[in-house]
């Protein structure tokens, strides 16, 4: 098994562990942090293929990926301080929520 199949399993890894951690967690905090984690899986991807082939695309496209992760954190924690002032944080109160 070569280092890019090794990375592109890790990255495998990573993804489906943040994306349990959305679905199995309740709390809006906790998701978010699992989010980070989800972009985390395909930002390794993109550096190893890109390592591999050696092109600069998988470096920028992990700088787009960072981008995109500091824009959900602003917005994620600007929802999350918002919906704990409303409810306390639990993402099932969210249906709750009005204008």
């Amino acid at each position: 098994m070569s280092a890019l199949n090794i990375l592109l399993v890790l990255a495998t890894g990573i993804f489906l562990a943040g994306l349990f951690g959305v679905a199995a967690r309740r709390t809006i905090l906790m998701q978010l942090i699992s989010l980070e984690v989800m972009l985390a899986g395909p930002a390794l991807a993109f550096v190893a293929a890109g390592a591999h082939h050696g092109s600069i695309e998988g470096s920028a496209m992990f700088i787009l990926v960072l981008g995109l992760a500091a824009a959900e954190v602003a917005l994620g924690l600007a929802i999350y301080l918002h919906m704990r002032r409303a409810t306390g944080g639990d993402s099932d109160a969210a249906t709750r929520l009005r204008g």
